[in-house]
Protein backbone atom coordinates (compact mmCIF):
# COMPACT_ATOMS: atom_id res chain seq x y z
CA UNK A 1 0.00 0.00 0.00
CA UNK A 2 1.37 3.33 -0.67
CA UNK A 3 1.74 5.64 1.91
CA UNK A 4 2.05 9.90 1.67
CA UNK A 5 4.32 11.51 3.99
CA UNK A 6 6.53 14.38 3.99
CA UNK A 7 10.42 14.41 2.75
CA UNK A 8 13.20 13.79 5.61
CA UNK A 9 17.06 14.63 5.40
CA UNK A 10 17.91 11.15 4.90
CA UNK A 11 15.68 10.27 2.08
CA UNK A 12 18.28 12.78 0.30
CA UNK A 13 20.47 10.08 -1.48
CA UNK A 14 17.05 7.88 -2.57
CA UNK A 15 15.05 11.05 -4.07
CA UNK A 16 18.12 11.68 -6.16
CA UNK A 17 18.24 7.99 -7.09
CA UNK A 18 14.87 8.30 -8.39
CA UNK A 19 15.41 11.53 -10.14
CA UNK A 20 18.24 10.10 -11.95
CA UNK A 21 16.75 6.81 -12.47
CA UNK A 22 13.53 8.24 -13.74
CA UNK A 23 15.16 10.78 -16.34
CA UNK A 24 17.08 7.75 -17.65
CA UNK A 25 13.96 6.46 -18.38
CA UNK A 26 12.25 9.15 -20.08
CA UNK A 27 14.63 12.53 -20.60
CA UNK A 28 16.39 10.54 -23.85
CA UNK A 29 16.09 13.84 -25.42
CA UNK A 30 18.49 15.69 -23.22
CA UNK A 31 22.02 15.86 -24.36
CA UNK A 32 24.78 14.18 -22.20
CA UNK A 33 26.35 17.47 -21.38
CA UNK A 34 23.17 19.18 -20.12
CA UNK A 35 22.10 15.87 -17.92
CA UNK A 36 25.56 15.79 -16.22
CA UNK A 37 24.84 19.54 -15.38
CA UNK A 38 21.06 19.19 -14.20
CA UNK A 39 22.18 16.09 -12.58
CA UNK A 40 24.92 18.32 -10.31
CA UNK A 41 21.86 20.94 -9.67
CA UNK A 42 19.52 18.38 -8.61
CA UNK A 43 22.21 16.85 -6.13
CA UNK A 44 23.03 20.25 -4.72
CA UNK A 45 18.95 21.09 -4.21
CA UNK A 46 16.76 17.83 -4.30
CA UNK A 47 17.82 16.75 -0.46
CA UNK A 48 17.03 19.15 1.49
CA UNK A 49 14.02 20.51 -0.88
CA UNK A 50 10.27 19.99 0.89
CA UNK A 51 9.10 17.25 -0.94
CA UNK A 52 5.99 14.77 -0.55
CA UNK A 53 6.98 11.26 -0.71
CA UNK A 54 4.69 8.15 -2.03
CA UNK A 55 6.44 5.32 -0.11
CA UNK A 56 5.82 1.62 0.29
CA UNK A 57 5.10 -0.52 3.32
CA UNK A 58 8.87 -0.59 4.66
CA UNK A 59 8.90 3.24 4.45
CA UNK A 60 11.15 3.08 1.38
CA UNK A 61 10.31 6.34 -1.01
CA UNK A 62 8.92 5.50 -4.34
CA UNK A 63 8.21 8.69 -6.01
CA UNK A 64 8.00 12.25 -5.17
CA UNK A 65 6.41 15.56 -6.13
CA UNK A 66 7.53 19.15 -4.83
CA UNK A 67 4.79 21.70 -5.09
CA UNK A 68 5.39 25.31 -4.37
CA UNK A 69 2.33 27.50 -3.74
CA UNK A 70 0.40 25.70 -6.58
CA UNK A 71 2.64 25.26 -9.30
CA UNK A 72 3.77 21.53 -9.15
CA UNK A 73 7.74 21.96 -9.82
CA UNK A 74 8.43 18.32 -9.79
CA UNK A 75 6.84 14.57 -10.10
CA UNK A 76 9.22 11.50 -10.23
CA UNK A 77 8.79 7.88 -10.18
CA UNK A 78 11.26 4.95 -9.72
CA UNK A 79 10.77 3.27 -13.69
CA UNK A 80 10.72 -0.06 -12.13
CA UNK A 81 6.88 1.42 -10.15
CA UNK A 82 5.63 3.11 -12.92
CA UNK A 83 2.05 2.30 -14.07
CA UNK A 84 0.67 1.37 -10.69
CA UNK A 85 -0.95 4.78 -10.10
CA UNK A 86 2.23 6.23 -7.87
CA UNK A 87 1.85 9.94 -9.76
CA UNK A 88 -2.09 9.66 -9.91
CA UNK A 89 -2.46 9.72 -5.77
CA UNK A 90 0.64 11.98 -5.92
CA UNK A 91 -1.20 14.31 -7.46
CA UNK A 92 -4.71 13.83 -5.81
CA UNK A 93 -2.84 14.45 -3.23
CA UNK A 94 -1.55 18.20 -4.50
CA UNK A 95 -5.20 19.01 -5.93
CA UNK A 96 -6.96 18.42 -2.68
CA UNK A 97 -4.35 21.46 -1.09
CA UNK A 98 -4.57 23.18 -4.66
CA UNK A 99 -7.68 23.20 -6.36
CA UNK A 100 -5.87 24.86 -8.97
CA UNK A 101 -2.14 23.47 -10.24
CA UNK A 102 0.52 24.50 -12.63
CA UNK A 103 2.84 22.08 -13.88
CA UNK A 104 5.54 22.24 -16.90
CA UNK A 105 6.08 19.76 -18.77
CA UNK A 106 9.55 18.95 -21.13
CA UNK A 107 7.46 18.79 -24.85
CA UNK A 108 9.75 16.07 -25.70
CA UNK A 109 8.72 13.73 -22.89
CA UNK A 110 5.63 12.45 -24.35
CA UNK A 111 4.35 9.92 -21.60
CA UNK A 112 4.81 12.73 -19.12
CA UNK A 113 2.61 15.32 -21.46
CA UNK A 114 0.14 11.94 -21.65
CA UNK A 115 -0.10 11.50 -18.37
CA UNK A 116 -0.99 15.09 -17.33
CA UNK A 117 -3.87 15.47 -20.22
CA UNK A 118 -4.86 12.04 -18.79
CA UNK A 119 -4.99 13.39 -15.46
CA UNK A 120 -7.07 16.46 -16.28
CA UNK A 121 -4.93 19.24 -17.32
CA UNK A 122 -5.25 21.62 -19.75
CA UNK A 123 -2.25 23.14 -21.86
CA UNK A 124 -2.09 26.85 -21.37
CA UNK A 125 1.17 28.01 -23.43
CA UNK A 126 4.65 26.72 -24.44
CA UNK A 127 7.76 27.86 -24.08
CA UNK A 128 10.55 27.62 -26.37
CA UNK A 129 13.13 27.15 -23.51
CA UNK A 130 13.29 25.13 -20.03
CA UNK A 131 13.09 27.72 -16.87
CA UNK A 132 17.19 27.62 -17.40
CA UNK A 133 17.07 28.77 -20.68
CA UNK A 134 18.04 25.67 -22.14
CA UNK A 135 16.77 24.85 -25.51
CA UNK A 136 14.34 22.06 -24.47
CA UNK A 137 10.68 23.28 -24.78
CA UNK A 138 8.46 23.24 -22.32
CA UNK A 139 4.05 22.78 -22.32
CA UNK A 140 2.89 25.19 -19.53
CA UNK A 141 -0.43 22.97 -17.95
CA UNK A 142 -3.14 23.81 -15.67
CA UNK A 143 -5.69 21.74 -13.32
CA UNK A 144 -9.06 23.61 -12.41
CA UNK A 145 -10.63 27.04 -13.19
Amino acid sequence: MIKLRPSRPDDGPRVVEIWAAAVDATHDFLSSEDCAAIGREVEDFLPSAPLMLAVDDRDRPLGFMLVNDSHMEALFIDPEHRGAGIGAILIEYALAVHPILTTDVNEQNAQAVGFYEHMGFERTGWSATDGQGRAYPLIHLRFGA
